[in-house]
């Protein structure tokens, strides 16, 4: 096999991977994402038991068990450039010799579950409640660096840039599904389903509006009314469509959860995130041990 060149994978003096500071018996094969690295202890809280914790930059890892099964959790930080960076060095931890920098001959799938905030679009998705995406609308431009024929849905893609008449001198849009067996698995009536929008920023991508003009002052309105076959554009964020589209080009399971802390639609926001938030992280925990 052919080796990969020391500037494409880099190691740390200790032999971890550069970024995420990580050894390949660091970690579990069910992760958790959140975005913030202050949340990894609001879900460790809740372990038996932790065997390791490490943090470099915003990327803080805990590896422990809980109730028999062990897991970890990892800050991701903010953005899709984020999630192109954890991704591909978890997938290296596990599918590349470190020694040798070859590829793996067996490849290993991990299960990953993103738990994180979002703002719902829609009025009847009120705050805190709890949603899953079925499906991600990536409008960054990171995963069009990687071949996406394979895993994107043109359907969804097509429709949606029809429906908005989206300006294409920003990217095409992309669309990726949530893994089947996981979103059959998180299925409950204690949670809602629909197509979550990955947006590249917090403030102009995602149609607020502070001292900036927008691109398109209609865009969320246009957005917020976008529905392909019953399923409808349920909710903004950052992270969702890059983590399912470099999951499945990997080879790995992904879902993302959202506590709904905001409602867009109607200009209100919970009273108390901190509570729905918890939720959702027991919620989580409870489902990847079922």
């Amino acid at each position: 096999m052919q080796k990969i060149k020391d500037s494409e994978l880099i190691l740390n003096p200790d032999g971890s991977v550069y970024h995420l500071n990580l050894k390949p018996q660091d970690i579990a094969n069910d992760i958790i994402f959140v975005g913030d690295q202050d949340r990894v202890a609001s879900i460790t809280k809740y372990f038996d038991s932790i065997e390791f914790s490490t943090q470099k930059r915003e990327f803080k890892t805990e590896t422990g068990i809980y109730k028999g099964k062990r897991i970890t959790v990892i800050s991701t930080g903010i953005g899709p450039d984020n999630i192109d960076i954890v991704l591909n060095e978890l997938d290296a931890l596990v599918n590349i010799d470190f020694a040798t920098k070859t590829v793996k001959p067996n490849l290993t799938s991990l299960n990953i579950v993103r738990v994180g905030t979002s703002g719902s679009l829609q009025t009847a998705i009120p705050v805190d409640s709890l949603l899953m995406s079925a499906f991600a609308i990536g409008t960054d431009n990171m995963l069009r660096s990687y071949e996406l024929q394979n895993i994107q849905n043109q359907s969804i893609e097509k429709a949606f840039v029809n429906h908005t008449n989206w300006d294409l001198s920003k990217g095409l849009p992309y669309v990726i599904s949530a893994d089947n067996d996981l979103l059959k698995k998180f299925q409950s009536d204690r949670i809602f389903e629909g197509i979550t929008i990955t947006a590249p920023g917090f403030y102009g991508a995602q149609g607020r509006i502070l001292r900036l003009p927008l691109q398109d002052a209609f865009l969320n309105d246009k957005i917020d009314s976008f529905a392909y076959k019953g399923l409808k554009a349920t909710n903004l964020e950052m992270e969702t469509a890059a983590i399912y589209g470099l999951a499945k080009l990997l080879g790995h399971r992904a879902l993302s959860l959202n506590a709904i802390v905001a409602n867009r639609k109607n200009g209100t926001f919970s009273a108390d995130p901190y509570k729905t938030i918890d939720a959702l992280i027991c919620f989580t925990l409870d489902r990847i041990l079922a």
